[in-house]
């Protein structure tokens, strides 16, 4: 009998303890909700709800979660047996797969590849116009159940078929979710008057034979135009000069050198004296076996896991000639700098100055721009420029980096007290349920708010730090310290540790564009102006 419990254990229990509710970021957003699964009709159901009352608090958490471990064990039968019957040959006729039909089909098609819910085919309403094409012969090439049993089955498919779609993971739609071409993504009219205007001030700053760095800065403060600034950005972080004659030289100069270093250190890493240890390290990985390889293995073995996950959404960044183009810049940026090394999380800061400078190429639709179609030595360029600009960044923020990461501790703890005495209340409802700001902030510095905002407004955001004197070491902090109190009337709401730790991982930015963006870098500036000077100021 004890054997028999063990062995029906987890067909018992519906959870499984050490379940964890998956948290995403603004680019990892979470599923529709009107999409998701719902356990309600399972047998397992059941048996959640005549659990005792009295459960300890980790219990009810494990109740109020999902995984994919809560699938049922009769849905998988019924899948085994789908596939079986998929295999075997069809005698019926060879008909056209109507739209009716289609919905019979899908059923199928999800046991083998899951197909997201956007690139289905509606319905048909006219039953007139399937039933004239079922009898009209074979369409495609594919082959389907006959009419009859259809019909005998509709009801049936369309309910089994909504049940399967509901549990697949579905990607939300790239235009929502990563819109990277469009910044007026609020509503604005694409280009008004006052944009041309502002437009037009750029170009007569930047065709000036010396840039006055100081006017582009002001300028450039409350967003630059799309066309402008790529050339804006290389100008503000110091890659390029402000004479107009010496921009080519340098640009020429500073791109032969990128791709020396890729000579000299990254075709490197698989000489023959490193050629054993990645055998080795392929074979028989383990995390102790890390410690023990060569500093450049180290670094591009870590920047190989994490390419990957760079904007999972975004078909751009998933084309392995783009992938390999990162792991290019992060490996050289890394072997020249051995005191921080490569981190986690450098690897999203190169992702705005690509997109940047890839957009002088392309008019629209940049995240599903097909990489491989531009000339050799545009790809290149685009590297280079991406490698120094990303270089120049860090420089000022390379603390943030090095063993133990000072200077992310140091702005953890300097938004903590900047917040209490800004806004009391939320401060001590951090300290009533036991939230610590480095639970949450640690990953706002380390990555610069790259994932708590989609990448549209990330750029925006970087233009009012390229004209910040310290805007990616100094300003960021009040930008940080705006960005929480925005969600001041969430965060008092909640009235427990979990609820307030998933809140602040998965803050609901999907939807912002340049006005919220906007309203975001004036409230930063205020508390910038009232409170950067003034370090007893509301000091209690």
């Amino acid at each position: 009998m004890a054997t028999d419990n063990k062995i029906h254990f987890w067909r018992r229990n519906a959870k499984v303890p050490g379940s964890l509710q998956p948290v995403y970021g603004a680019q990892h957003p979470p599923l529709d909700p009107r999409r998701h699964r719902q356990f309600k009709d399972t047998p397992k159901a059941s048996i959640v709800n005549t659990k005792s009352k009295k459960a300890s608090s980790f219990h009810e958490f494990a109740r109020s979660t999902n995984d994919a471990w809560d699938i049922d064990d009769e849905e998988d039968d019924c899948i085994f047996g789908l596939k079986q019957s998929s295999s075997s040959p069809v005698q019926s006729r060879s008909t056209p797969q109507t739209p009716s039909l289609k919905l019979s089909k899908a059923l199928e098609d999800t046991d083998t590849q899951p197909c997201p819910l956007d690139k289905q085919e509606p319905i048909s309403t006219n039953p007139d116009a399937d039933q004239l094409d079922v009898e009209s012969g074979t369409a495609n090439g594919r082959v389907v159940k006959s009419c009859s049993d259809a019909q005998l089955s509709s009801s049936h498919t369309a309910r089994s078929t909504l049940q399967k779609q509901q549990s697949l993971p579905v990607r939300p739609l790239i235009p929502l979710v990563a819109r990277i071409s469009d910044q007026n993504s609020s509503g604005a009219p694409p280009m008004t008057v006052r944009e041309k205007t502002r437009l037009d001030k750029f170009k007569q700053l930047l065709a000036s034979p010396n840039t006055d760095l100081e006017e582009l800065r002001k300028h450039s403060w409350s967003g630059m135009p799309r066309e402008v600034r790529p050339v804006t950005w290389r100008l503000l972080s110091g890659y390029l000069p402000a004479n107009k004659e010496r921009r080519d030289l340098v640009l020429q100069r500073k791109r032969e050198e990128y791709f020396g270093f890729i000579e000299q250190y990254y075709h490197s890493r698989t000489d023959d004296n490193h050629r054993d240890t990645y055998r080795q390290v392929k074979k028989n990985f383990s995390p102790h076996l890390m410690y023990s390889l060569p500093v450049c293995v180290w670094f591009f073995l870590q920047i190989h896991i994490d390419i990957p996950r760079t904007n999972p959404l975004v078909p751009l960044f998933q084309q392995p000639q783009v992938q390999e183009v990162f792991e290019r810049i992060l490996f050289i940026w890394a072997i020249r700098h051995p005191a921080s090394g490569y981190v986690q999380g450098i690897n999203d800061l190169v992702t705005p100055f690509f997109v940047v400078f890839l957009s002088e190429f392309v008019e629209e639709d940049v995240e599903n721009f097909e990489m491989a179609s531009l000339p050799l030595d545009t790809q290149q360029n685009i590297e280079a420029d991406s490698f120094w600009c990303m270089s120049k960044l860090l420089d000022g923020i390379q603390d943030n980096y090095t063993f133990a990461q000072p200077g992310i501790q140091i702005k953890v703890k300097a938004l903590e007290e900047l917040v209490s005495r800004i806004d009391e209340d939320v401060h001590v409802h951090f300290q009533r349920f036991e939230v610590e700001y480095l639970q949450f902030a640690f990953r706002w510095m380390n990555n610069l708010l790259m994932r708590e905002l989609p990448l549209r407004c990330t750029i925006r955001l970087w233009d009012t730090y390229q004209a910040e004197s310290e805007g990616f070491s100094h300003f960021h902090l009040y930008v940080c310290a705006a960005f929480l109190i925005k969600w001041r009337k969430e965060i008092l709401s909640m009235g427990d540790f979990q609820s307030l730790l998933i809140l602040l991982q998965n803050l609901p930015t999907i939807h912002w564009g340049n006005e919220e963006v906007g309203l975001l870098l004036a409230e930063a500036y205020r508390l910038k102006y009232m409170f950067a000077d003034a370090p007893s100021h509301y000091k209690r």
